[in-house]
């Protein structure tokens, strides 16, 4: 595989797509006017303004030009995630080989950016993943992390009696907190945590904004936690976060600290924010959407308004599975590299095992309809009909068309 100037042998890994590869390098979140530049420009000049260093200078540095190309040693060892770990699954991501992948998410660059001294910092950058197809995914999609690392004095210097105050202890892991910090230290980062991220989606989405906070897992922080929002009138989840596992920290050479990290997704935001009802464009080139976020200024209240809904057209592919591995994110990507942005949404409406031969069929409904103008039927036919031979013939499934 040849990407951004570099070559990569492949392997029994290799599953990256043509159609994937054509999407990198696009860098929506660099393209000025660009909604999701715009929400990248917001967040930037909020964490500028309000965090400065002791020179009035930003404590924050943003990374927003990092390589995709990651190794799988960056995106999941470095995290501290399981060797068996789920998320590592070829079905979910796009390998370039067992060593190279495309990142599945901008945490991928948290060890290197520590470990070069950085205890402040935005990383933004698309990010791959093979998923199902409705109008909320698409398998790249942009992310922005944050980190921020204090020192004992940092975190306890303006704390009333807080002299005697340490980070670190040898105790027990409980629910919240890690076995070798101290209960005053997770609770400050903690705070200051929730804080910062209040503040920034207050500062995005106005003030009044109801916020909540749901516990749950990842492998790289704990505490961790999920932000939800309510947005006219609906709970929505924007990011995960918590407290960085102390492991990662002293393993990228900054034991004498302790952090947060968060990462929250653009397009969750932007779509919200504007209400953009489509996932898929994004990705459009189309003058009736791009114009609309052309502001003088990133502040700018945007309503906007969508392209007329085009009729949707409608077709059910049935198959017999082959006997060996079958994956239904082999089906949707392959039905992505046919058929591109005509499919709005693939979902399986039907299971059957033959009672006799015992063989497995799948039925999958397919919408098509596309973003930007009216489908004619013969045009959906063709698509149609090549989903079904690539299919037998990169699958190995038994069409029943």
């Amino acid at each position: 595989v040849e990407l951004l100037g570099k070559t990569y042998p492949q392997d029994d890994y290799s599953n990256v797509t043509e159609k994937i590869l054509s999407k990198v390098g696009k860098n929506l979140h660099n393209q000025k006017h660009h909604p999701l530049w715009l929400i990248k420009e917001q967040v930037k000049e909020h964490f500028y303004k309000q965090y400065t260093g002791r020179r009035g200078t930003p404590l924050f540095s943003v990374y927003d030009g990092l390589s995709p190309v990651v190794t799988v040693q960056q995106n999941f060892d470095s995290l501290l995630i399981p060797q068996n770990h789920a998320s590592r699954r070829k079905e979910d991501n796009y390998y370039l080989n067992r060593e190279h992948m495309l990142r599945a998410h901008t945490s991928a660059h948290q060890w290197d950016l520590i470990h070069s001294g950085l205890d402040a910092f935005l990383a933004v950058g698309d990010v791959y993943r093979r998923d199902t197809i409705d109008n909320t995914h698409y398998p790249v999609f942009h992310q922005m992390e944050g980190v921020r690392l204090f020192s004992c004095h940092e975190l306890f210097s303006g704390i009333k009696d807080g002299d005697g105050l340490q980070l670190f202890e040898q105790g027990h892991r409980t629910a919240d907190k890690q076995e070798c910090h101290t209960m005053e230290a997770v609770r400050l980062v903690e705070f200051n945590l929730k804080q910062v991220l209040t503040k920034l989606m207050t500062h995005i989405f106005g003030e009044g904004l109801q916020v909540r906070w749901v516990d749950c897992y990842f492998p790289f922080t704990h505490p961790s936690f999920e932000m939800e929002i309510n947005f006219q009138g609906e709970w929505m989840e924007v990011l995960g976060c918590g407290v960085m596992e102390q492991q990662l920290v002293n393993s990228a050479g900054a034991q004498d600290k302790i952090g947060w990290a968060f990462g929250l997704g653009l397009e969750r935001l932007a779509m919200i924010l504007y209400d953009i009802p489509d996932i898929r464009l994004f990705w459009s080139e189309d003058e009736r959407f791009l114009k609309q976020f052309i502001v003088p200024h990133i502040w700018q209240k945007i309503k906007f308004q969508p392209l007329s809904r085009y009729p949707p057209l409608i077709n059910d592919i049935s198959f017999w599975l082959p006997s060996e591995t079958y994956s239904e994110n082999d089906f949707y990507d392959l039905v992505r590299t046919v058929g591109g942005d005509l499919i709005e949404k693939v979902v399986l409406v039907d299971e059957f095992t033959h009672p006799k031969t015992k063989k497995l069929s799948h039925c999958y409904r397919i919408v098509y309809r596309h973003p930007e103008r009216t489908l004619m039927q013969d045009e959906v036919h063709r698509v149609h009909q090549a989903i079904e031979e690539s299919a037998v013939r990169e699958l190995g499934v038994e069409g029943r068309f």
